[in-house]
């Protein structure tokens, strides 16, 4: 059986369930509702919203003779705390990878003006040593 966390991000990969999702976010809505601005079937709407019932991410709830389809929070929140565990070790991955590479300009700082200070005396000593040749 597939966790509930993998049927959230499979119902979410679907560009018209987002679109649903996110409408959803502003109020609660009727089938209809739902379906006015697309070009597809009421039967196709409901399956979508199948597919997001199943997944938690919404619920029905009867009201008279409506029947508004719910956003359900909670879903989010086991969405956000995944996807936070996951931000938190990227970032601390950024961190150690910021220290190494400033470690290693500081390096490549403190080598470069040694190398520096280094060829500019040895080509002084090298043309010291052609002189004394010459003269020899």
């Amino acid at each position: 059986m597939t966790d509930q966390l993998s049927k959230v991000f499979a119902a979410l990969a679907d560009p018209t369930r987002r679109d649903m999702v996110a409408r959803l976010s502003v109020a609660d809505s009727t089938v209809n509702e739902l379906a006015e601005p697309y070009d597809v079937s009421l039967q196709a709407v409901s399956k979508h919203l199948k597919v997001l019932e199943d997944s938690g991410l919404v619920s029905r709830t009867r009201d008279a003779q409506r029947r508004p389809v719910h956003l359900e929070n909670n879903v989010f929140d086991l969405m956000t705390k995944w996807i936070e565990r996951y931000r938190q070790q990227a970032e601390e991955r950024y961190q150690r990878l910021d220290a190494v590479l400033e470690a290693m300009n500081a390096d490549e700082d403190a080598n470069g003006s040694d190398l520096g200070a280094a060829s500019a005396t040895g080509s002084e000593d090298t043309s010291t040593d052609r002189r004394s040749r010459k003269g020899a």
